[in-house]
């Protein structure tokens, strides 16, 4: 908005007021009163960019500018008024020179010029100067939203970590506590997982390939502590392995199957799909249901949920649901803009 604002100050000081001068009989003036013809265009330049830079900027500032601004309209109409009041020749009384009949004659043609190039630069210097400062507010508007809305994502990628770290660790305790084989082997994945946290914490996207390598990992890390009652299966078909994603978002809701969908004593089956055609991610997820009541169970899905509606807004679909045995998640993203 800033360099169509400032083509449009050049067109009206070099086309539009040009054009408004040459309509009155600036040309007679000129020939016999140069230095006042030249006074009130230098005037009439001065107003514009006077209302431009400081007048109307200063109406969306504080009180004390705003009082400026009102003292700068008032000198504004008073030097208006000092040019108009300088009297250059003295008419016929109540006829014009060509004749014409005045109903005005204490007010010369002159002078209604002057008055008349005043409105006009003051008409179009605030007009033009208010559509200036309502889009600067808004560009204003729109970026504080957008810092907020950052902050906000950080803060849901700050509180996922310690959440994810809390129920791997969970896992990890019941493999060393039982003293299962697999507890060290358990343990490199989890580092191995770690070190991506780690490295794309800072990061706002990542490619969608090292999430999808990063879930496999945790489902391995998971699967390593479940017995022959419980089975996986993932099928992941990407096409696009360049896309980029927000890092250790889907792995919330692969970490709920875990959570509520596997038991020691009875079968169960989690089930986890990643495709992606042209842009477009489609991920689901189904388990069995095993209510278990864990701190802060549901703040997994409810961070998600935020972070894709801060990223994502209008471009994803989430669904759940739940028939009372199984728990189903889908989400379709937009990820080609």
């Amino acid at each position: 908005m800033k360099n169509v604002s400032t083509y449009i100050d050049m067109i009206f000081c070099l086309i539009v007021l040009p054009v408004m001068v040459m309509i009155f009989l600036v040309e007679r003036w000129f020939h016999n009163f140069q230095w006042y013809v030249i006074a009130v265009g230098i005037w009439l330049y001065m107003l514009y960019s006077l209302n431009r830079i400081f007048t109307v900027p200063f109406l969306f500032r504080d009180s004390k500018k705003k009082w400026i601004s009102v003292y700068l309209i008032v000198c504004s109409l008073g030097i208006t008024y000092m040019l108009s009041r300088v009297t250059l020749y003295t008419p016929k009384p109540n006829v014009l020179d060509d004749g014409i009949i005045r109903f005005f004659p204490a007010v010369q043609q002159y002078q209604q010029a002057v008055w008349s190039l005043f409105m006009i630069v003051e008409a179009f210097s605030f007009a033009i100067g208010l559509l200036t400062q309502a889009n600067l507010q808004k560009s204003r508007r729109r970026a504080a939203e957008a810092e907020r809305d950052k902050a906000e994502i950080e803060l849901y990628k700050a509180q996922i970590k310690p959440h994810f770290m809390f129920n791997t660790l969970n896992s990890l305790y019941g493999l060393f506590l039982t003293r299962d084989k697999k507890a060290l082997e358990s343990l490199e994945k989890y580092i191995s997982m770690l070190r991506y946290i780690h490295t794309t914490s800072m990061r706002d996207f990542v490619a969608i390939s090292d999430e999808v390598d990063y879930i496999r990992q945790y489902v391995a890390l998971q699967s390593l502590r479940l017995n022959e009652m419980t089975s996986v299966k993932m099928d992941i078909d990407i096409e696009n392995n360049s896309l980029q994603i927000p890092p250790m978002l889907l792995v919330t809701f692969v970490e709920n199957c875990f959570k509520h969908g596997i038991s020691p004593v009875e079968e169960s089956q989690i089930s986890i799909l990643i495709t992606e055609r042209n842009g477009k991610l489609v991920f689901s997820t189904e388990n069995k249901i095993f209510p278990v009541k864990r701190i802060g169970e549901h703040m997994g899905i409810e961070n998600c949920r935020k972070r894709l509606e801060l990223l994502y807004p209008g471009k994803h679909v989430m669904s759940n649901d739940s028939d009372g045995t199984f728990y189903r998640v889908k989400l379709c993203i937009d990820l080609s803009v």
